[in-house]
């Protein structure tokens, strides 16, 4: 990475609030500022990074093959990922769940109410096991297509082919932007598994992975001991918790081939977690969700980083 000057992520590239382009061509989504995170802490600039775009159905072959570096793609971490693909998962960036859209004139209020009727997945995915597997334990019948592309299931779903269909339920309130009328469409209250989504790296590269787990870290730490992009922007004085992160994260970042500064240089490229999910996916982007189970440990959420010092 450091002799070709860039980290070369995989994205899913049309996933408002993860990784998708705007009207101005420029990368945005949590994910895209991951990868920016990381080439922060590896080469000191968010920027040199380039992105490819990579398919459900590829994305780990693109992976293991070397073709790209890192793999950001709303993916769900889980032991058969990397017991038998030769993966790690350095880290949870985003824990999600999945659940089921329909529309709101369909009178659907519950994905209990979906026995007989046709739902639309993505194929060879969690997101069909999960599916399958909610109907059979609570003893009803649905019948659940699974379709190769995302495009293939809006299609089904927006002609009625679909009754409704199921995905990660961050990526169901990105897709319901897609519609004409979002507020016409609903996401059912149920969440039928669990699914911490986060960064893949291959298996065998020690030093790399240790590198991404970091880094993912230091943004949630970085925001527990408010460490944020504007307190550095404004060369402000840092508070002592703080000035401890920094200076426990460059000393041990040495080891890893990582320059002093390289945590102060993630939190100036993108900023702290909080600042991420904000702009991305909270009150600063189109979507507005609330930061739920993804809120630190300490505000009434899951969300924990080791220490650093």
């Amino acid at each position: 990475m450091r002799a070709r000057d860039k980290v070369v992520c995989g994205v899913n590239g049309d996933l408002v609030g993860f990784s998708y382009r705007n009207d101005s061509g420029e990368w945005r989504g949590l994910d895209v500022d991951f990868c920016r995170a990381v080439a922060a802490a590896t080469l000191a600039n968010p920027e040199k990074v380039e992105f490819v775009i990579v398919g459900t159905e590829d994305r780990f072959d693109v992976l293991k093959s070397g073709k790209i570096d890192l793999l950001a793609r709303n993916t769900t971490w889980n032991m058969a990922r990397e017991t038998d693909l030769g993966l790690e998962f350095p880290g949870v960036l985003y824990y999600d769940g999945q659940s089921i859209t329909a529309k709101q004139d369909s009178g659907l209020v519950s994905a209990q109410q979906l026995g007989g009727l046709r739902i639309c997945v993505l194929s060879n995915t969690t997101s069909e096991k999960n599916l399958r597997y909610y109907f059979s334990a609570i003893g009803m019948t649905a019948d659940i297509a699974a379709l190769p592309e995302q495009s293939d299931i809006m299609k089904e779903y927006e002609a009625g082919t679909c009754a409704a269909y199921s995905g990660d339920r961050s990526a169901l309130f990105s897709e319901r932007l897609r519609f004409k009328d979002p507020a016409a469409h609903a996401v059912l209250p149920e969440v039928i598994s669990k699914e911490p989504l986060g960064p893949a790296v291959r298996s065998g590269d020690a030093s790399w992975s240790k590198i991404v787990r970091w880094t993912l870290a230091g943004a949630i730490n970085a925001e527990e001991v408010s460490l944020t992009q504007q307190t550095l922007k404004a060369n402000a004085a840092l508070g002592e918790d703080a000035e401890r992160l920094v200076a426990g994260a460059g000393a041990a970042g040495k080891n890893l081939g990582l320059d002093e500064a390289w945590l102060k240089n993630v939190i100036l490229g993108v900023g702290n977690y909080a600042e991420m999910f904000d702009r991305n996916l909270g009150g600063g982007s189109p979507l507005g969700m609330e930061r739920g189970i993804n809120a630190l440990w300490k505000k009434g959420g899951i969300l924990f980083a080791p220490p650093m010092w």
